[in-house]
């Protein structure tokens, strides 16, 4: 996408010199980060997955964070006042969508055509699962976006057509599938430090692949059932091997500046100032309260939460009230922040995905056991013990179908909560379920709504002439039936 080419490599690339400042055999003086096809793939898949995880951990968990009712605006600051009242601008998804093109699929789709040359084909398989990951991400929250002209300078294009959201949904199932059968080539070269995610563990990424299909055939269910309900049994019919316990798909980062949390370094650093705009929703907290649970003292400083886009509310204070904690990377008083991961799928989330398959009848199995063990991830995550939680009749696994979907939806949030804020929010838009009031401050350009996508960013208004023009933030996406 030339049209987005005014911002360069400099975001993931710096990033990833971060993390391999010791490492000087990854560094070539020669090269130049800003082409690609001249730097090594042992630089550029660091970059590609650097890349994703800084508006998956800071821009998109920004609004997911908000829009799921885990966090609002502090009464006391204002950074934030356009997300809580739900009247966000197209210059807000700028960066995200620039970075996710012009950056990570750029990166990745050098990657998948220099590996392929090579005979890398471990490499090749990465960059098209982690490309796949990337377009779901882009057009779940978007709608239609770029994909067959996506990333395509090099072919003349420059103002790139749109797809339709199936068209991208269907071909970034099969770009999964084909990442898989490189995966199965049995390479014998295999990424190591280089690969920021799993260290080059080739098993962990055909499990992610897997879950990732997994994740794509349900999110579609209720619009594409039989394709659905074949893809599932597909994958239980060759064996496939879901993400378990301690596996999920993260980065990890440092104290280092740099290498830090998108979220932290982003809040603490120039663009905040250090200033406490983020603090707890009392949905999420009256949430995690009436259930006993304990993750609230994990996942938040004590305090009470504030209503939803209180911060309208004069009567309303910051005193006494809770923050997202440390293991978010939202709390900017608090160093540990800066080491939290930004999680690209996790355990738990397997789990749920799996025990919906089965309560749908898609896959053989135990639905009860899949729930109960995707809460048991949750809870080992923080080092906590589900004894007498897991037992209430408020979590217990339901007998109807119906309240299943309920049951796994309202735990899929709660595990999310703060570490899986975009994805939280996609699954309560698929879901509808837990149900929500609107934020005291959204104004009447919602229409009594709450939000249903994102807006496309003013560089596409500007730059494409194949734009196909903006949506209302509450025109809902394909899959979003009802």
């Amino acid at each position: 996408m030339k049209s987005l080419k005014y911002i360069s490599y400099s975001i993931a690339f710096f990033i990833v010199l971060t993390f391999f400042a010791s490492c000087k055999k990854y560094l070539d003086v020669n090269t130049n980060p800003n082409n690609p096809e001249d730097v090594n793939i042992t630089l550029l898949l660091p970059s590609a997955e650097a890349a994703i995880a800084f508006p998956l951990g800071y821009d998109f968990a920004v609004f997911g964070g908000f829009w799921s009712q885990y966090w609002t605006q502090s009464p006391s600051s204002s950074q934030y006042k356009t997300v809580d009242s739900y009247t966000p601008s197209a210059t807000d998804f700028d960066r995200p969508w620039v970075i996710l093109y012009n950056d990570a699929l750029t990166d990745l789709k050098v990657i998948e055509q220099k590996a392929s040359g090579e005979k890398r084909t471990n490499y090749v398989g990465i960059s098209k699962i982690l490309q796949a990951y990337t377009f779901q991400l882009l057009t779940d929250n978007f709608g239609a976006i770029p994909f067959r002209q996506a990333v395509a300078a090099n072919r003349g294009i420059f103002s790139p057509k749109y797809d339709s959201e199936d068209t991208v949904y269907l071909n970034a199932i099969q770009m999964v599938k084909d990442g898989i059968a490189e995966i199965d080539k049995g390479s014998l070269v295999t990424p190591a430090e280089d690969d920021l995610i799993y260290q080059g563990d080739m098993d962990k990424w055909k499990a992610f692949a897997n879950t990732l299909l997994l994740r794509m055939y349900l999110r579609i269910s209720d619009i594409l059932p039989a394709v659905s309900k074949a893809g599932i049994a597909e994958l239980e019919s060759s064996g496939a091997v879901f993400l378990s316990d301690g596996e999920t798909a993260q980065i990890n980062y440092t104290s280092t500046g740099g290498s830090q949390n998108p979220m932290y370094e982003s809040a603490a650093g120039t663009v905040l100032n250090g200033v406490h705009n983020i603090f707890a929703s009392r949905t999420a907290i009256d949430s995690f309260t009436v259930l006993s649970d304990p993750r609230v003292d994990v996942l938040y400083t004590p305090g009470a939460g504030i209503p939803q886009g209180g911060y309208s509310d004069p009567a309303v204070t910051a005193s006494g009230k809770a923050e997202p904690s440390a293991v978010t990377g939202a709390d900017i008083g608090d160093p540990a922040s800066a080491l939290a991961p930004v999680k690209f799928m996790s355990d738990y989330e397997s789990y749920f995905l799996q025990a919906e398959a089965v309560a749908r009848g898609f896959m053989t199995g135990v639905g009860g056991d899949l729930y109960k063990a995707g809460i048991a991830a949750s809870f080992n995550t923080y080092t906590l013990d589900t004894t007498g939680y897991i037992q209430q009749s408020s979590v217990a696994w339901p007998t109807s179908l119906q309240e299943q979907l309920k049951a796994i939806a309202l735990q899929k949030w709660l595990a999310m909560n703060g570490t899986q804020n975009i994805e939280a929010w996609t699954e309560l838009r698929r879901f509808d379920y837990p149900k929500f009031n609107l934020s005291l401050a959204a104004s009447g350009i919602v229409g009594g709504k709450l939000p249903a996508r994102l807006f496309y960013p003013s560089t596409e208004l500007t730059r494409n002439a194949n734009f196909p023009g903006q949506k209302k933030i509450t025109d809902k996406v394909w899959w979003d039936k009802f």
